[in-house]
């Protein structure tokens, strides 16, 4: 289950599976073909596997946390296609 966190740096936040970590001491990073005008996720992995993704035009907003299951499956579907249409104003 993904959960929505304030990245506030001053607060810690909590995973699904209920460790605590502070968004400050992530790393962050985002795609080398991510465009120049910052339409862009970052993503940053805790030591436990979980996944945190945010939009890198607003560092301080929400983050989203996914399981390292949860995760995966996305990346499969990406592999396998399954989101090509998305975005595309031709659909």
């Amino acid at each position: 289950m993904h959960q929505n966190h304030s990245s506030d740096p001053t607060n810690s936040s909590t995973t699904p599976s209920g460790s605590s970590f502070e968004m400050s001491s992530l790393s962050w990073r985002k795609s080398s073909r991510s465009f120049a005008n910052g339409n862009c996720v970052e993503v940053a992995e805790l030591p436990n596997g979980t996944v945190c993704v945010r939009n890198s035009r607003d560092k301080t907003g929400p983050v989203l946390s996914y399981t390292p299951d949860e995760w995966q499956a996305f990346i499969a579907g990406v592999i396998n296609g399954e989101f090509d249409h998305f975005g595309d104003p031709r659909d």
